[in-house]
């Protein structure tokens, strides 16, 4: 079992808009050319933030539309935050917030030996991290740039901390980058 933080990145880093838009990701590469096919079916938990979350029933679900659809994920999903939010039919959501020790030992549960993806964003990556259960940063880089916006990973770290274990080309826009986290280097909050 892993936890891992499998995101998209601006060239300059950031995740999403200043307004939480993703729009310059989807022109890059289609997600059959990514590794998130085989990622994602080794998945048995996912961590996520409330603008991540906000995001997927506004874009994904269209949840209140006459375009609603179905939640996109079969694992149970920790949604980080603090506000009452609504869910979607059928989805397996469960609400976190405080110690995230004690949510990561939920999750392990859960997910049995599969791995826990920390979906997002950048600072709940980095509260992983902070508490030393983030194993594996997985960014895949696109060749954009905005200028402001989200944060990929809002943590000073230096190296050895992180390993880059691999480098693979998905398309001419992206480039999946591959780090194992050296936990005995661990810095903390920028």
């Amino acid at each position: 079992m892993t936890t891992q933080y499998y995101t998209a990145s601006s060239l300059d880093g950031y995740i999403a808009t200043e307004d939480d838009s993703l729009e310059w990701l989807f022109p890059l590469a289609d997600l059959e050319q990514t590794t998130y096919s085989s990622f994602i079916s080794e998945v048995g938990a996912i961590a996520m933030g409330s603008s991540t979350y906000e995001w997927l029933l506004r874009h994904a679900v269209k949840l209140g539309t006459v375009d609603e659809g179905v939640w996109p994920y079969s694992q149970p999903t920790w949604i980080f935050t603090t506000r009452k939010l609504d869910v979607p039919a059928g989805a397996d959501i469960r609400f976190a917030q405080g110690d995230i020790q004690h949510v990561h030992a939920q999750m392990k549960e859960v997910a049995n030996t599969k791995n826990i993806w920390v979906m997002g964003g950048g600072e709940l990556a980095g509260q992983f991290f902070d508490a030393g259960l983030l194993d594996e940063l997985i960014v895949q880089i696109g060749s954009v740039s905005l200028g402001r916006g989200k944060s990929v990973f809002p943590r000073r770290v230096f190296s050895p901390t992180l390993r880059l274990t691999s480098v693979n080309h998905i398309s001419e826009g992206m480039a999946e980058l591959r780090y194992r986290i050296d936990r005995g280097c661990q810095a903390g909050p920028a």
